[in-house]
């Protein structure tokens, strides 16, 4: 699963790593987005074509929902059957995105304890995660736009933190994955990034806290753990 991730870098440079043409949203930085929070995406303008970044609410709201109740348990999407799923199958049909991401935190099961880890890639650079859109008309009349985070089988070096992961997608599988050019299938895109170009390492556990939102979360924890460990990486 994937519950909580960064994206602290200006929405200028997010814009222009993932070629946005729209004028640029106004965004904090978050070194710490939970669900039901407002988060940046990349998709596709349902008129124009043209790539937008704009701010939707993480928690997929089927278009047929009855209410926003449950936005927060469709965070996640797995990626096994999600062409067939009813939450999910006419976003992944029509209303695919990216969702920029500088890293995101994964939990560690030791015992009865969970140590937090903190995981992003090597490069610096920030992650393009296979998302789904979807528009829900509220009681009001106003629209309603959010997103969901599609996850994995994680690979061998995610493993050793958890069983599942986002799919990050490499930038040639972008305009597939947005409907920019032809795909046959894109469930084939939902698979594992290599596992040498992630770096993870243990952070505090006030990174499991809502409110906590700062720098300092990223900061390594001086903890002992069975793993094979990084440094962070300096964001490029």
């Amino acid at each position: 699963m994937c519950g909580r991730y960064l994206l602290a870098r200006p929405v200028a440079e997010v814009a222009r790593h993932f070629e946005a043409t729209n004028p640029k949203p106004n965004h904090p930085p978050s070194w710490n987005i939970a669900p039901t929070q407002d988060g940046l995406v990349l998709r596709r303008h349902p008129q124009s074509g043209e790539r937008h970044l704009d701010v939707l609410r993480w928690g997929l709201v089927p278009r047929w929902a009855k209410d926003a109740a449950g936005a927060a348990r469709l965070m996640n999407a797995r990626a096994d059957g999600i062409a067939q799923k009813p939450s999910f199958r006419d976003a992944f049909a029509r209303r695919r995105c990216l969702v920029p991401m500088d890293g995101f935190y994964e939990w560690r099961s030791e015992g009865k304890a969970k140590q937090p880890f903190a995981v992003a890639l090597r490069s610096g650079e920030p992650m393009a995660v296979a998302g789904l859109w979807e528009g829900w008309q509220q009681p009001d009349g106003n629209w309603l736009r959010s997103y969901t985070v599609i996850t994995t089988a994680a690979n061998s070096r995610q493993a050793l933190v958890h069983e599942r992961m986002p799919v990050i997608l490499p930038r040639e599988d972008w305009p597939a994955w947005l409907g920019e050019e032809p795909c046959g299938d894109p469930v084939a895109l939902l698979r594992p990034c290599p596992p040498d170009i992630l770096a993870f390492w243990p952070v505090g556990a006030r990174v499991g806290r809502f409110a906590e939102n700062d720098a300092g979360l990223l900061a390594r924890a001086d903890v002992v753990v069975p793993t094979e460990l990084d440094d962070p990486p300096v964001y490029a």
